[in-house]
């Protein structure tokens, strides 16, 4: 494989193997420490509460046909007011079962989700990924994901409602958002990106193929913004995270590789930012606490979730 000369050298800036020891698994989630925790707490002013996740339902999924081997989320019922005891007039009840890819909807990857180099993240082989799942680097091992949440608003900050499809999103950006925003990206923080591409998954006029392809995103050069602002984890409100075609052809979904491989930054997909911005623009704070724990799927790859977000 031919690897942009551009792609090794930032690679070479952010790779965090070996920071937190040899033993690390959970890496940039690191900078989530009590002062980290406490600073979340602070930015809880008004009480209110925004869920940021997609609903999960087989009509609502956004995953099946655009990734291989994904399926939209199936419910079923296991079982419908049934007696438990032998009064068949007293205790009933009812149970379902779900069906679910742990890359759907909401969600945050494992850091075992993408190797490269026959490596994962600080090093482990690619060979700990097995027939069971990661034995490495697991979901299961994100216990607490609760933190300092950071809203950047970059469509907001270029005045537009949604950026342009394809659009890759620069440094630049990035800190355009926090001037809009009045805010400075501090360690530990977990930034969330909005592109306004979550406007083509609106009722009653949803658009699956502009939301999944080309996206907005991530360019390459954002890794080392927030390597230096030791970041504990980003997520945007698109399919892919990252620009989608990447802007160097030689490349493919290079910047899930900085992130999850290099950093060990955990990184998540499709969440649902935009009446959080809204809020933001009418009382202009852009920070508050974030609840983003996934599910504890044991050795599991990703996993999807409700984050919370309370101003």
């Amino acid at each position: 494989m031919v690897v942009a000369d551009r792609f090794t050298e930032i690679a070479g800036r952010v790779r965090n193997w070996g920071r937190w020891g040899p033993d690390d698994q959970i890496g940039t989630l690191n900078f989530v420490n009590e002062d980290a925790r406490v600073r979340a707490a602070g930015a809880v002013r008004s009480g209110k509460s925004f869920a940021l996740g997609l609903p999960l339902s087989e009509a609502e999924g956004i995953q099946a046909g655009f990734v291989k081997g994904r399926v939209n989320p199936s419910r079923t019922m296991n079982q419908v007011n049934e007696p438990l005891s032998a009064d068949p007039d007293w205790i009933c009840a009812s149970e379902d079962i779900a069906t679910l890819a742990l890359q759907c909807a909401t969600h945050w990857d494992a850091l075992a989700h993408c190797s490269y180099g026959g490596r994962i993240y600080n090093g482990y082989p690619a060979s700990t990924i097995d027939s069971t799942g990661a034995g490495r680097c697991g979901i299961h091992l994100l216990t607490t994901v609760i933190s300092r949440g950071v809203l950047l608003d970059v469509a907001g900050a270029r005045n537009l409602d949604v950026l342009d499809p394809g659009y890759a999103i620069t440094p630049d950006d990035l800190s355009a958002a926090c001037a809009l925003g009045a805010t400075e990206v501090l360690p530990g923080d977990i930034v969330l990106v909005r592109t306004g591409q979550m406007v083509h998954l609106a009722p009653p006029d949803r658009d699956l193929v502009a939301y999944t392809w080309p996206t907005p995103g991530l360019s390459i050069e954002t890794a080392a913004w927030f390597h230096e602002r030791d970041v504990a984890a980003v997520a945007t409100d698109t399919l892919p995270l990252e620009v989608f075609p990447c802007q160097y052809e030689d490349l493919y979904l290079p910047v899930h590789l900085l992130h999850l491989v290099e950093m060990g930054m955990t990184q998540g997909q499709n969440w649902v930012l935009d009446a959080l911005a809204a809020d933001c623009a009418v009382d202009g704070q852009y920070t508050f606490l974030l609840d983003a724990t996934p599910l504890p799927f044991t050795n599991g790859l990703g996993s999807p979730l409700n984050p919370v977000a309370l101003k």
